[in-house]
């Protein structure tokens, strides 16, 4: 626990106020015998209050005391009906009242300082997620290089996927590294797909033709670079991609072929 800050948030003064809940005041006062600077520092505000009511209780000089003595002077000389004493004690409404005023007062600053707290709590909150945004940038623009890196390897071989009849405007291109056993499918020319579809890359030996799925282009919507790594240990004569219900095939939908490219034999 922070002492000084716990002390600076104006909550010790609503106490002595008597302002505050019933378990706020056991908080506190467990905090007091806990902590010797937060009991001395509850010591000092009673002590200001209790100087600030002796001080309201002298502000006026013509109290029942002082002019007394003058009052009886004066009924020595000429008959006067006696005044009798008041039994209310104003001077100490006066103090009272100062504390509740002062009470008031301390309670707005102490809402005006939560409310400031949470401003800041809010600040620091925009900060953090400011902090997080520029970490993920600084993330995907370092993936982004490494992809590029990977792509420009030497040993990769570059096959052009060409649109076919479901959607001559498509293409792709696959990246395939034999060594690796990997291929990187570069989707960014195909359509998004509809809901309930999938795109889904194959394999290709072409005689006879047999297809084998290498993997599906999942979150296609929401990839921003569009380029996908898929797993390929097979000896590829040529690689497709078809439209496929979500979940993917086990055989290619021929009808749904949206790209296809040969594997160069030179």
């Amino acid at each position: 626990m922070n002492v000084q800050e716990y002390i600076a948030s104006g909550i010790l003064e609503l106490y002595v106020a008597g302002v505050l809940t019933e378990k706020e005041n056991l908080e506190i006062a467990a905090y007091a015998e806990e902590y010797p600077e937060i009991k001395a520092e509850i010591l000092a505000i009673e002590n200001a209050l209790m100087e600030l009511t002796r001080r309201i209780s002298t502000i006026n000089p013509y109290s029942f005391d002082t002019l007394e003595p003058k009052l009886r002077n004066l009924e020595s000389h000429s008959k006067v009906i006696p005044l009798k004493k008041e039994t209310s004690n104003w001077t100490s409404y006066l103090g009272w009242a100062a504390s509740v005023l002062l009470a008031i007062g301390l309670f707005w600053v102490y809402t005006q300082n939560e409310s400031l707290k949470s401003e800041i709590q809010l600040v620091e909150q925009q900060n953090q997620e400011l902090e997080q945004q520029i970490a993920d940038s600084d993330a995907s623009l370092e993936k982004t290089q490494d992809l590029l890196n990977t792509l420009r390897d030497k040993d990769i071989s570059v096959i052009p996927l060409g649109g076919q009849e479901v959607s001559p405007s498509s293409y792709a291109k696959a990246y395939w590294n034999k060594q690796e056993k990997k291929v990187f499918i570069d989707a960014q020319g195909l359509p998004e797909p509809p809901d309930g579809f999938v795109y889904q890359v194959w394999s290709l030996k072409l005689s006879p033709l047999t297809p084998t799925s290498m993997g599906l282009l999942e979150d296609f919507s929401t990839d921003d670079n569009k380029v996908f790594a898929l797993n390929n240990p097979n000896d590829s004569e040529a690689f497709g991609i078809t439209l496929e219900p979500a979940g993917g095939s086990e055989s290619p939908t021929l009808e749904q072929l949206y790209a296809l490219g040969v594997v160069s034999t030179s």
